[in-house]
């Protein structure tokens, strides 16, 4: 029997890291991102989620949203995993490649949990002002 597990967070940053004690560090966390021009590559970012209080097997999809015109920027495969048991909790972790941004403006994190919607939150792109000599 599956129950549906909680999102404990999820956030967006520049880097995770793991102590050798197994503690996750979340290194440069942010919810905006200023390019001098666009479209605009950024290189690399994390997206990491922990699911808790559920038990059983389960498929976690991401998707960058542009507010704009609904198209999708990007989307990761299915990611499954498990929770063994309601004490149980699991962190997926996501590095996401040089995207690909074509404009500045709001953009929308989807996290989905079995092909349902379960959080979604704001990332905008901000256009560098240019510096006055």
């Amino acid at each position: 029997m599956n129950i549906r597990p909680n999102l404990q967070f999820s956030v967006l940053c520049d880097d995770v890291r793991r102590e050798d004690n197994g503690k996750f560090m979340l290194i440069g966390l942010f919810e905006a991102i200023t390019a001098r021009v666009f479209p605009a590559t950024h290189p690399a970012l994390f997206v990491v989620n922990r699911w808790c209080k559920g038990q059983g097997s389960f498929l976690q999809k991401i998707k960058i949203i542009n507010s704009k015109d609904k198209s999708v920027v990007f989307q990761t495969n299915e990611q499954p995993f498990d929770l063994q048991d309601i004490d149980a909790h699991h962190t997926l972790i996501s590095r996401i490649n040089n995207l690909v941004f074509i404009a500045s403006g709001k953009y929308w994190v989807e996290i989905m949990l079995d092909d349902v919607l379960i959080l979604n939150y704001p990332l905008i792109l901000k256009e560098a002002k240019a510096e006055v000599r």
